[in-house]
């Protein structure tokens, strides 16, 4: 239960000082909220970059590595510095349910490769400086609902999956500041061409 100590200041106003328990851990509260924030963001940001990186060299994860034999060919021709498509094998093979006639329609196109990449990268890099949040929460929720519609149903669930849960926290980064704490974020938002800006938060 919640009480209220009204006391007087010097100069004789009065201030309400609450005892809720929960009132009072409130410090403890949001620094949970901020580490935890700047863990997920940095995690989140990871996941994006390596795809990058791992699609931009070939390093063996999901590219790079024989599906049928296992045999893995770092920096060999499925990297993207090497003319590999990072979009090929997956919308062209791995693709299934309503969209896929669609999304098949432009596997392997120089413009979807490209698109692809600068979006990974430029998510994961926002993502893991701290800065640019609102831009790359948008960006990434829209790859990520994508990636999601290009598979439908999902494998486990009838509608739910990892995409709609990184997309759901990447808002959730970008609403509470993730970029704050361990970040850039602040510092970011001062430029003058944030303030002028604000969607560039």
């Amino acid at each position: 239960m919640s009480t209220s100590i009204r006391t007087r200041h010097d100069a004789g106003a009065v201030r309400t000082q609450s005892t809720n328990p929960v009132a009072a851990s409130g410090s403890t509260s949001n620094s949970v909220v901020r580490w935890s924030g700047a863990a997920a963001r940095l995690a989140l940001g990871w996941v994006f970059l390596w795809a990058f990186l791992d699609k931009l060299f070939a390093l063996g994860f999901s590219t790079g590595r024989d599906a049928e034999t296992g045999v893995v060919d770092r920096f060999g021709p499925a990297a993207w510095i090497h003319d590999g498509s990072p979009t090929l094998g997956f919308l062209k093979f791995g693709t299934k349910g309503p969209l896929a006639d669609f999304y098949q329609s432009f596997a392997g196109a120089s413009w979807a490769n490209w698109g692809f990449m600068v979006g990974l990268a430029g998510i994961g890099i926002a993502l893991m400086l701290g800065i640019g949040m609102r831009i790359a929460a948008g960006s990434g929720v829209a790859m990520l609902i994508m990636m999601w519609s290009a598979v439908l149903p999902p494998e486990n669930n009838p509608f739910m999956d990892d995409h709609l849960v990184y997309a759901i926290v990447l808002v959730l980064l970008a609403g509470i500041g993730a970029g704050h704490t361990f970040g850039l974020g602040a510092r970011w938002e001062q430029l003058p061409l944030v303030k002028r800006y604000p969607i560039l938060k």
